[in-house]
């Protein structure tokens, strides 16, 4: 078989939906072999079956990498189930046997396989850059807090407040609004009456305030891959009725040249 034939074959809708389906019975199999009871009353067939799922994953990336070996490389989520399937291959035996756990990474080729999740992870990737600046505000609101909380509370609760350090995990619960009122706050306004002054605006600027803006970066973000891939889609399509617009006029003009070309009837 060409490359070509092989590479068309590769991209088939038929042969996509055979690797989604592969997928989603090895995603069940690696549940199924956490089951002490699947595992006595089937476990030699489960393994059986993950080793074969395996070796078709193994042939499917062989082929791809035939079909267009440089093409392969260029594609950032080929690259991806190249490394999910080569940590799968590595022999799980001695102090390597916790990559056994690391198995279950094959179903994240759910992600390359499916279009709409992949949208999703370009998406959040295309928004790292702008969560950045959020990230390092919202540093700098836990320090200020963790610095003045420590200096005020440390006294007389140590395990919350010892250090910058358990402030700041004390704050973070804090923040996720995780028993933060009758667990944390409360006990210290029975000593501090008020603390709450503390607390609350340091609530409203990051549980109310800057965690949305993270929301807004990522829906942002969101947005502009979906404009991109719809303008990419109309681009496309555009220049496919301007192809078939080309070879209309070609053709009228040859026909028109064959008109000219006839004899003429008295």
């Amino acid at each position: 078989m060409s490359r070509e034939k092989l590479k068309h074959l590769l991209q088939q809708p038929r042969f996509e939906s055979i690797i989604l389906t592969i997928i989603v019975i090895n995603a069940i199999i690696l549940g199924l072999e956490t089951s002490p009871s699947a595992m006595a009353a089937a476990g030699p067939l489960l393994q059986a079956l993950d080793q074969i799922i395996l070796v078709i994953f193994v042939l499917e990336i062989a082929l791809r990498m035939i079909a267009d070996f440089k093409g392969f490389w260029r594609d950032p989520w080929r690259i991806f189930d190249f490394i999910i399937i080569a940590i799968a291959l590595i022999p799980a035996t001695g102090a390597l046997s916790v990559l056994r756990a690391f198995r279950i990474l094959r179903v994240l080729r759910l992600i390359s396989t499916i279009k709409a999740m992949r949208r999703v992870v370009t998406g959040l990737l295309s928004a790292l850059p702008g969560m950045g600046s959020i990230v390092f505000l919202l540093g700098l609101i836990f320090y200020v807090f963790a610095v003045i909380s420590t200096k005020l509370y440390a006294e007389v609760f140590p395990q919350w407040f010892g250090s910058i350090g358990e402030s700041s995990y004390t704050l973070f619960q804090i923040m996720t609004l995780e028993s933060w009122s009758m667990g944390i706050v409360r006990p210290v306004m029975a000593e501090f009456p008020y603390a709450w002054m503390l607390f609350v605006p340091f609530i409203i600027a990051t549980a109310f305030t800057v965690l949305n803006l993270f929301i807004g970066v990522i829906v942002d973000a969101m947005q502009s891959e979906h404009e991109a891939e719809a303008r990419a889609e109309r681009d496309a399509m555009m220049s496919e009725t301007e192809m078939i617009l080309s070879e209309v006029r070609s053709l009228r003009k040859e026909i028109s040249d064959l008109k000219s070309r006839l004899p003429t009837s008295n």
